[in-house]
């Protein structure tokens, strides 16, 4: 029907002390008491959440509770609106009583009012067609809620409940125009949910403009929709503008509340005072938040375990905070609390809301609140001397805080008995006990007991107002164990000074070694480990130590005038123990080396201008039986001082150079005497083997391979023709006579006849200097092996007393049974001859006219006998013959 007077609402009077009901009422209020009822017209049917009337607090400032009667069809929120529980059928026999009551919060106190709702009256106008729809009418009607807005009227929004079971199509309001009753018209609605999408939800009866809906609706997926109506007459021509219909999907409760998790973790220190926070555990519900239907109000149903209360936590009860509110947290005692958490929407109305369920699981953190405490008081071990990084006693502790954490490790500290610093006791990480160990060694002689006390502590420092009890500090009762040690040389290393050259079986020292065990009686043997040189020897007995050899300070086992020799000594301990001792024999440098030139090689120029040779002075001795040296030619050879000056530059320095202006090429030995400085002087004369080459501009020689020919003198050249001379002549005896003997006695013939002389037939040379590329032979014969035998090998070649070969002289071999014809003998003895009388055969390297039993005879000769040679050696007598000059 239409609506004529606004909902009626009750009102509590601070003033009056009574119950005011706004609406239409049948009787007044007395102190308080109501004596008659309210009356409220009520629809054929009441859909659920429905508000039906609004009961309002009058400003008295403490909260009021609503109850009703019947609250399994009628519930009454905070606010005091009363709301239908479920659909209600009207009935027209006899009205519906409700009865609520009133209470004070603060004081108690209770007023009671009753509510009768009946079945509206019917009008005259409603008593064709369905009389229970409200009319939706035009502008003529006067009694209408519309409210004209320029040429259109704005219609109250329509609430339609959401998840209403029907029947349908249900009817929700009739659209009616004046014009309806002079001609025909026809009613449509347009929008979504009609015409547009999702369309079929509203339709409208074209005829009567009744305007229902065909299928629940869900607040959740569409909260309102804005339709338009239309008149139109049957031609099609609008007779009315069109009216805009606002129709509110009214929220039911119907969703849950949902926690955006089911099981919620969080942590909490132990010992917490009350008050702390924990977590906040939330949820959320579909329904309109702006409605009890989706107003959510937390609280805890259980808590498990109960220890020490049931009520160690609370929950905010709108924002779902979790907090303390009792002390007594202990991880020890309850390491772990699972609380229920229910969310309840209708604002935690326990009879009308939806509720749903969480687990919320706090675990307690441990804190440092239980410091390490021993097993037992006193704790003991053993351990046998001299040993180290060995464990002694084990020290065990217990602690309730959670193992493998800072405040359940412990810390070992060493309060008192070990002043020298010998124990340690570092934590074993598994077990947390105590290792006591010896990091020091420790002498039985000196200590045979130890008693520490060792005090436990954690990583980290215990909590504010727990303090360490007694248990925490123990002693720790260690006992020695002598054992076999071994002897010990004092002191170590033992160092003397001798002179170098100390001769054999000279006593040296004493070297013993000491036994530390004091308890026991042992005797030490001693021996030789370690004597480089094999210079010493030690007596088994007494360690006296002696030489078996001189000792020569510049031996290459010498190192910075030390020798080192190590020897052991032995007990006859079970078992036996040993003990090394090293002896460092510092050598005193004596005057026993004599000075030598370096370096031993050089090389000039022929002509030096004036290229010099520097040399130096070397000494195996140190100073003052070194340096400074001096430096002399020798006498002999006479041509060395002729030929060679020397120079000293410094102490150990020296330069050599030629005393003539030139020099022919060749290698000569330079005879130098050096004497050093020592108390005794020493001199020794050093050979410098000179090379003389002729040079380029830059000083550098250029006949290297010229070398040897031209270092040659004449008498060597003459000793050399000589030899190669009898080689030949002796190899070709040796072919012919091979060949005589293959033809059957063939070697009567000779090759030289025995009238003629030999030397006359071989020593025919136009100029002097030939040797073997002046000499026509034929050589194949001596590359003939089968032919010869390697009984002999002569070397060939004649140097100068001062030269030195560069190269291997070659070898010829010859036989020593060949048969040699009377007169050709006679030539070879008359050549030995010669050659033994040749001066400068005496000193050759190559050593062939020696070998041939020539005798040397040395020293200065006359060699005016070559004159008797004939002419060809001439003029080697005027060179060498005669007087010095």
């Amino acid at each position: 029907r239409k609506i004529t007077h606004p909902p009626p609402r009750l009102f509590l009077s601070n003033s009056t002390s009574a119950l005011i009901i706004q609406g239409r009422t049948s009787e007044s209020f007395h102190a308080g008491i109501l004596h008659e009822v309210t009356v409220i017209s009520v629809v054929r049917r009441c859909v659920l959440a429905f508000s039906l009337l609004d009961f309002l607090d009058c400003g008295r400032g403490a909260p009021v509770r609503m109850e009703c009667n019947n609250p399994s069809d009628f519930r009454i929120e905070a606010d005091g609106v009363v709301y239908a529980a479920r659909s209600l059928q009207r009935s027209p026999q006899h009205a519906l009583v409700l009865l609520v009551k009133a209470i004070d919060g603060t004081t108690q106190q209770q007023w009671t009012t009753q509510v009768r709702m009946e079945p509206p009256a019917l009008s005259s106008q409603q008593v064709t067609g369905n009389t229970d729809l409200m009319e939706i009418s035009f502008p003529s009607r006067r009694n209408s809620q519309l409210k004209r807005m320029k040429r259109d009227w704005v219609i109250p929004p329509i609430n339609v409940p959401e998840n209403s079971r029907g029947p349908f199509p249900q009817e929700l309001v009739r659209i009616r125009s004046d014009h309806d009753k002079s001609r025909a018209l026809r009613y449509s609605v347009t929008g979504p949910g009609a015409d547009q999408p999702p369309t079929g939800i509203f339709i409208i009866d074209p005829i009567s403009g009744e305007l229902s809906v065909n299928k629940p609706l869900d607040r959740e997926h569409i909260s309102n929709f804005h339709l338009r109506a239309h008149a139109v007459d049957l031609n099609g021509n609008q007779v009315e503008n069109p009216i805009d219909i606002v129709i509110n999907v009214i929220d039911m409760n119907d969703n849950r509340p949902e926690f955006t998790h089911q099981i919620w973790n969080g942590t909490v220190p132990e010992g917490s005072k009350p008050g702390t926070f924990v977590m906040t555990v939330t949820s959320v519900d579909k329904d309109d938040p702006k409605t009890a239907n989706g107003m959510l109000r937390y609280k805890i149903l259980s808590q498990t375990p109960e220890s020490p209360t049931s009520n160690m936590f609370t929950i905010n009860n709108k924002t779902g905070g979790i907090i303390t509110v009792a002390a007594g947290l202990d991880r020890e005692k309850v390491p772990q609390y699972t609380l229920i958490i229910q969310a309840t929407d209708m604002e935690g109305n326990p009879m009308y809301g939806l509720s749903n369920t969480a687990t919320a699981v706090i675990r307690i953190t441990d804190v440092n609140d239980n410091p390490p405490e021993f097993t037992a008081e006193m704790f003991s071990g053993e351990v046998r001397e001299n040993r180290v990084n060995v464990i002694v006693a084990n020290l065990t502790v217990t602690d309730k805080d959670q193992p493998n954490t800072p405040a359940w490790n412990a810390v070992y500290k060493i309060t008192g008995g070990d002043s020298t610093g010998r124990f340690s006791v570092p934590t074993d990480p598994t077990t947390n006990e105590g290792l006591v160990t010896v990091v020091k060694p420790i002498d039985y002689e000196t200590s045979r007991t130890f008693v520490l006390t060792v005090e436990a502590k954690n990583e980290v420092p215990l909590a504010r107002g727990i303090h360490y009890p007694h248990l925490s500090t123990a002693t720790v009762s260690i006992r020695v164990m002598d054992e076999n040690e071994s002897p010990y040389f004092e002191p170590n290393p033992k160092l003397i000074k001798l002179e170098e050259g100390l001769m054999p079986e000279s006593a040296l020292t004493i070297f013993t070694a000491q036994d530390p065990d004091r308890f026991m009686r042992q005797k030490i043997t001693y021996s030789k480990l370690s004597d480089p040189a094999n210079w010493l020897r030690i007596d088994p007995n007494t360690g006296r130590i002696t030489t078996i050899a001189t000792l020569d300070r510049e031996s290459s086992y010498v190192k910075n005038n030390l020798y080192n020799a190590t020897f052991m000594g032995l007990d006859d301990g079970k078992p036996p123990a040993n003990g090394t001792g090293t002896l460092q024999i510092y050598l005193l440098d004596i005057n026993d080396n004599a000075p030598k030139v370096f370096p031993q090689e050089a090389e000039i120029c022929e002509k030096p201008e004036p290229n010099a040779i520097n040399i130096t002075a070397v000494d195996g001795d140190l100073n003052p039986n070194a340096g400074p040296f001096a430096f002399e030619l020798a006498h002999r050879p006479f041509d060395v001082r002729r030929n060679w000056t020397i120079t000293r530059i410094s102490g150990d320095h020296a330069q050599v150079g030629l005393k003539i202006g030139f020099l022919e090429s060749g290698i000569y030995e330079i005879p130098i005497i050096i004497t050093d400085s020592g108390n005794l002087p020493m001199s020794n004369t050093s050979y410098l083997r000179v090379k003389v080459c002729q040079c380029d501009i830059n000083g550098d020689c250029t006949d290297q391979q010229h070398i040897m020919a031209a270092g040659l003198g004449t008498g060597a050249i003459i000793a050399i023709l000589l030899c190669i001379i009898i080689l030949l002549i002796l190899v070709l005896l040796f072919v012919v006579w091979m060949k005589r003997r293959d033809k059957e006695r063939q070697a009567k013939q000779l090759l030289i006849d025995p009238e003629d002389d030999v030397r006359d037939n071989i020593l025919k040379y136009d100029e002097e200097g030939g040797g073997e590329e002046d000499q026509d032979y034929d050589l194949s014969q001596l590359q003939q092996p089968d032919t010869l035998e390697p009984d002999a090998i002569k070397p060939v070649g004649i140097r100068r007393l001062d030269e030195r070969p560069l190269h291997p002289e070659p070898q010829y071999p010859m036989r020593s049974a060949a048969p040699h014809p009377g007169d050709i003998g006679d030539f070879i003895n008359e050549g030995l001859k010669a050659a033994d009388n040749d001066p400068t055969g005496s000193g050759s390297t190559a050593g062939s006219l020696s070998s041939l039993n020539s005798s040397s005879s040395g020293g200065d000769q006359d060699y005016d006998y070559l004159n008797d040679w004939g002419p060809r050696f001439r003029k080697l007598a005027d060179m060498y013959g005669g007087c010095d000059d």
